[in-house]
């Protein structure tokens, strides 16, 4: 009997050990298994996609040569020695810069006009509506409409000749001097809503005791500002503005439907480069080796942008 008990002891005891092994492995693989769906999407969508390119730019002939060859660092060398991507890389620094300050500064200054107490709750309301349209029309719209008012005939030569400040029938998007600062302008104007309306929402976080004790203290409307509202607004700030220049050095359609990258490459960017190599001359070698650049520094933008979401949390 003792031996029989011993052994019903010993199974009982296996039995709970293999439990809580199933038990383990259960907890371990069902949130893999919800994972799944998705990291076969990824990988299906994503991964394969940019492994290919990266394959791509290292062989000559991609896609065009049957028989493609392995040629290593070469396309990538042909790409960074060419003065076209010099000045395509050039014209994007200066897009972005320019762009993104832009959209900061107009975004700040709308979304302080919007948050004042002094302003009745109509004037508000129309304002948001009328500040945030630019952000509703697609980029097709947007382009048009921009070519409209660009137009030697169009609105803003009739008004800007008839003050006296340009001569009439400008070429603004045509003209190698100002085609540049008329898509920036085109850019800015399409998007400082998405800065305006974040900024907007970080100040009416803001409590309302910090402005009241720092006026007690004596702060004026200008020290407010610089020791309460901007370090408030600091973590909103960074991380927009790291947004919008990962979204900004990859904008694409807005300049291909304004200009072209032209004229005589004076609008080129990097992605209208790369778009160029691939289907306007079929060097889809070099065209991966631009694009896989591309994805490094945007890769590199996305780093710093993780890294200060973790700052802020």
């Amino acid at each position: 009997m003792t031996v029989r008990t011993d052994l019903l002891k010993g199974n009982d005891g296996f039995m709970k050990s293999r439990s809580s092994i199933i038990q383990r492995i259960k907890g371990t693989a069902v949130p893999y298994a919800y994972l799944t769906p998705t990291l076969t999407l990824l990988t299906m969508l994503m991964a394969t996609p940019i492994i290919m390119v990266v394959w791509y730019s290292f062989q000559s002939g991609a896609i065009t040569d049957k028989n493609p060859h392995f040629v290593g660092f070469d396309n990538y060398i042909d790409v960074l020695t060419d003065p076209k991507f010099h000045t395509a890389l050039a014209n994007t620094v200066w897009f972005v810069v320019l762009s993104v300050v832009a959209h900061m500064i107009i975004g700040l200054a709308f979304a302080m006009m919007l948050n004042a107490s002094c302003l009745s709750t109509f004037t508000k309301t129309f304002f948001r509506t009328l500040f945030v349209l630019p952000w509703l029309l697609t980029v097709a719209i947007i382009a048009i409409l921009w070519r409209l008012i660009l137009n030697p005939n169009g609105v803003a030569n009739a008004l800007l000749s008839g003050l006296g400040l340009i001569e009439p029938h400008k070429e603004w998007l045509a003209d190698p001097h100002l085609a540049l600062a008329a898509i920036i302008l085109i850019n800015i104007w399409a998007g400082y809503p998405f800065f305006m309306i974040s900024i907007l929402a970080g100040l009416q976080g803001i409590p309302a005791d910090l402005y009241e004790a720092a006026e007690v203290d004596g702060a004026g409307p200008i020290r407010r500002f610089w020791s309460i509202t901007l370090p408030q607004l600091k973590p909103i700030i960074v991380s927009m503005a790291l947004l919008d220049i990962i979204w900004t050095s990859q904008q694409f359609a807005l300049i291909w439907m304004t200009t072209g990258g032209g004229p005589l490459n004076k609008t080129e960017m990097l992605s209208t480069y790369t778009y160029k190599l691939a289907f306007a001359k079929y060097a889809f070698s070099s065209a991966s080796s631009s694009a896989v650049i591309v994805l490094i520094l945007s890769m590199l933008l996305a780093f710093f942008y993780v890294q200060s979401q973790r700052a802020r949390d």
